[in-house]
Formats: C-alpha cells, sequence, structure tokens
C-alpha cells in the first residue's frame, strides 16, 4: 500500500503508508514547534494535497530553525525530514530561500546534497 503526495493532480511523492504516517506526524511536529503551518492537507482517500507554496515556506522555516540550531541532538533529529521536506517542495517547484542564504554551513550543504539523495530513491 502507498499514499500520494499531490499538488492537484501532480503526484510530487508516492511512499509507502508507514512512510507517509511518519513524515506527516513529523510535519506535525515542526509545524507545532515553528508555529507555522505546513501546507500538507489531511490524508483522504491515500492522498495528501500539498499547498506547494505554503510547503516550500514550510521547509525554508525548518531548514532556517536547522542552520540555527547548535544542539547536535536536535539538528541530527531534524536533518532527514528538513532533506525529505526540501526534495518534495523542489518536485512541487518550490523555493527555499534558506538553501542559498545557509550555503556557507557545511551542515546545510550535507543536508541538501541529502535531499539530492533522497530526490533520487523517492517513488513518485
Amino acid at each position: 500500500m502507498s499514499q500520494y503526495f499531490q499538488n492537484g493532480d501532480d503526484v510530487l511523492w508516492n511512499p509507502a503508508t508507514r512512510v507517509a504516517g511518519l513524515f506527516m506526524d513529523m510535519a506535525a511536529a515542526h509545524a507545532r514547534l515553528l508555529g507555522t503551518p505546513s501546507g500538507l492537507g489531511p490524508m483522504e482517500f491515500d492522498e495528501c494535497q500539498v499547498d506547494v507554496p505554503v510547503f516550500a515556506a514550510f521547509t525554508d522555516a525548518v531548514i532556517r530553525d536547522y542552520a540555527r540550531s547548535h544542539h547536535m541532538i536536535k539538528r541530527s533529529m531534524t536533518a532527514g525530514f528538513a532533506a525529505t521536506a526540501l526534495a518534495v517542495a523542489r518536485f512541487g517547484g518550490g523555493t527555499v530561500p534558506a538553501v542559498e542564504e545557509f550555503a556557507d554551513d557545511p551542515a546545510v550543504r550535507r543536508l541538501v546534497e541529502t535531499a539530492r539523495e533522497h530526490a533520487a530513491a523517492m517513488p513518485r
């Protein structure tokens, strides 16, 4: 079984059901932490509509928070989610300015590289 993250009829990502649930839960946790909407709609009939501009802004906020944090555990817990979110935002054509603004941060550069690796492995 799988779930669809979509922008209209455009499938951005089609992960396994458990992976989709984990991603949704992590997005909700980050949205609460940052006080910003994620741009992910509810999962209904195995489909989640993604408001790409809102999701890209949310991903930008997650990456900014990641870049500004000096807490090793928080960064570690955030990195995988942020890389996946960046890949999804880019699949939808969203822009994430924090990637360029923090391009000198080696951790952000690793996150961007991980997002490329994730994108290559993400079914669509």
